[in-house]
């Protein structure tokens, strides 16, 4: 199973909290927090690992290095910022696998790739997202799917009282995705999800294990504490 890690972000909320490290290295518990999306990695048996990074590559290129992991661990670096959906494309360009894993690096989402990947596979879809069901939220926008879980629209952020909401953790075709020749900078989610939800198989896979993003203060907060229980 290879694995991409959205990992270059900047983290302009946070850096009051962790100041100009890159958003994947802000420390969790005295780790890194790229360093438990790897422990999750590892309980989920992957077996190879591409970086996509951009602010700072240096810092977490460096950090890598000096790690025991049991899979290799690859990069690609943005020379500028090409949106996620160009660091996702790029990435996939390295990838040798015809279906591959995507995850954001600052969310921890502990739901099963095996499982994911298998409804993936058995719906014959192009792209699957790993979805969660939320309480009383703003963050998020909501995702709307049939019972089969086809994905069948998108919903802007604003007050919910419930609703589903992508996770940030996708299963990608990788030849239907790069035979779509997009730009080199664009937007998964506006340019391709927004835009191929009604026009291919776009799935939605539903769990209720533990999610969080650590992208803004108090859910980077709320992280050290969780994940003493969730790492445990």
């Amino acid at each position: 199973m290879e694995a991409i890690i959205l990992a270059g972000g900047l983290g302009t909320r946070l850096q009051g909290v962790i100041g100009t490290q890159p958003k994947c290295m802000a420390t969790v518990n005295d780790r890194p927090f790229l360093s438990w999306l790897f422990q999750y990695l590892v309980r989920q048996k992957c077996t190879r690992v591409i970086l996509s990074l951009g602010y700072k590559h240096d810092v977490i290129v460096d950090w890598v290095h000096e790690q025991n992991l049991p899979f290799p661990v690859d990069y690609v670096v943005e020379s500028e910022p090409l949106g996620t959906g160009g660091g996702i494309q790029l990435a996939l360009l390295m990838a040798k696998e015809d279906d591959v894993v995507v995850l954001n690096g600052d969310t921890m989402f502990n739901l099963s790739l095996f499982e994911i990947f298998n409804f993936h596979k058995a719906r014959g879809a192009n792209t699957t997202l790993g979805l969660k069901v939320m309480h009383d939220f703003n963050r998020y926008g909501i995702v709307n799917t049939d019972e089969e879980g086809a994905i069948l629209s998108f919903e802007e952020k604003q007050p919910r009282d419930i609703g589903m909401i992508n996770g940030g953790v996708y299963v990608i075709n990788r030849p239907h995705f790069l035979a779509k020749n997009f730009a080199e900078r664009f937007s998964f989610e506006k340019d391709y999800l927004e835009q191929y939800v009604t026009r291919e198989p776009i799935y939605g896979y539903c769990s209720s294990e533990y999610f969080i993003d650590i992208g803004v203060p108090e859910d980077y907060a709320q992280s050290q504490e969780d994940f003493k229980k969730l790492f445990a």
